[in-house]
Order: structure tokens, then sequence, then C-alpha cells
């Protein structure tokens, strides 16, 4: 049995509009400098707190910036000029795992845990992944602690389990639990430094992707 744990923004779903405005809306309400769109889409993946500190330093305001974040975030969520659509061919390669009796499906991302029920309800995926890890289960990535919960909940070991990620922190928590680390090349962080941080491919399309993961 193969535990495929996939993280969720600019892997599954391509949110960067959305995290960039509200990143924007947050920082104006604290009088601060917005962040450029590459900075702020370079800590994409991270808990708020972590990614706070890293835009503004320990010194900052990151409790005040996570919640202005949050509520910005939720209200921008509602105007249709920011989606936060699947990227192409995602849902279909989801729903050909799910089918599979050898494949457990997981989910470990830095969004808090009602963003990723949110997540599964829009997409009518309830009870498709085994394990779902979110920012309020455990410490933010790199830290493998998501990775190791996830194993625990389901039973696998380190070399039964894959983390499908496209920053460089999906593939550092990966290395860290002993797990193999699977790149995409359509999120957020460059296949180069992917594959510094330790992973073993990098893919560029969904169909790529599945091809990794051959029916018996």
């Amino acid at each position: 049995m193969t535990l495929i744990v996939f993280d969720v923004d600019g892997t599954l779903i391509d949110s960067q509009h959305l995290i960039v405005a509200a990143q924007g809306l947050a920082f104006a309400e604290h009088g601060l400098a917005a962040p450029s769109r590459a900075e702020s889409l370079s800590v994409v993946g991270l808990s708020l707190p972590q990614a706070f500190r890293r835009l503004v330093g320990e010194e900052g305001p990151i409790d005040g910036l996570s919640e202005s974040y949050r509520r910005a975030f939720n209200t921008l969520r509602l105007d249709p000029s920011y989606e936060e659509p699947l990227f192409p061919g995602m849902e279909a390669l989801v729903r050909r795992l799910h089918a599979r009796d050898d494949v457990r499906l997981g989910i470990a991302t830095g969004k808090a845990r009602r963003g990723v029920d949110r997540l599964i309800e829009t997409h009518g995926w309830q009870g498709w992944f085994a394990t779902t890890q979110s920012a309020d289960d455990a410490p933010s990535k790199p830290d493998p602690a998501m990775l190791l919960q996830a194993m625990a909940e389901t039973g696998a070991t380190p070399a039964t389990t894959v983390m499908i990620g496209d920053t460089t922190y999906d593939m550092a928590m990966a290395v860290s639990a002993g797990a193999a680390a699977i790149g995409v090349a359509w999120g957020y962080h460059p296949a180069g430094a992917l594959f510094g941080a330790g992973a073993a491919t990098v893919v560029d399309s969904a169909e790529a992707l599945g091809e990794l993961f051959p029916t018996p």
C-alpha cells in the first residue's frame, strides 16, 4: 500500500492571486509596504506565523499580520475574480488514484484546518483522503511532523510514502521524514530549487505525475 500525500497551494490548486492580494491587504492594514509577488510566493507552504516571520523578521507584527491575512483571505475568496482553480489534470489524477486499492491519499498543507475542509467540500472529495494534516495539527513545514503523523495515522512507512509538492519546504519535509519527494514544476518554487532540496524527480504535468504511479 502506497501513501501519496499532496500539498495544496501550488500543487493541487492555483491560489497565487488570492494569496498575493490577501498579503497586500494585510501589510497595508499594518502600515507596511507589501512584499513583491516573488517574495509573497516564496513563503507559500509555510504556516502563517512562519511565513510572516520570514517576510518581516522576528520583530515584526507576526500575530497581527496573520490575523489580518486570514480576514482578507476569507473576504477575497468570495470575490469571483479570485478563483482557486485546480491545476489542469489534477482532479482526474486524484480521482484515479483514489479509486485504486493499492493507494491511500493524504494532504499536508500550511493551510488551516478550515481551509482543508473547504477544499474537500468544494471538490466533493469527502472520504477520499485517509489523512489530512494542516497548520493546526503540526509545526510548519519543513518540519517532518505532518508526514510522520500521516504515516502513523495510516500505518504507512517512510519506504511506502510519497510527498508531492511545489516548494522546497515540501521536499525538505519529505527528506526529513524519510519519504520520497516528488516536485511539480507548475507551482511557486523553480525546479532547480526543488532538486536542491531533495526532490527525486520534478514533473511538468499531471499526466507525467500519474505515469509515476502505474496501475499494477
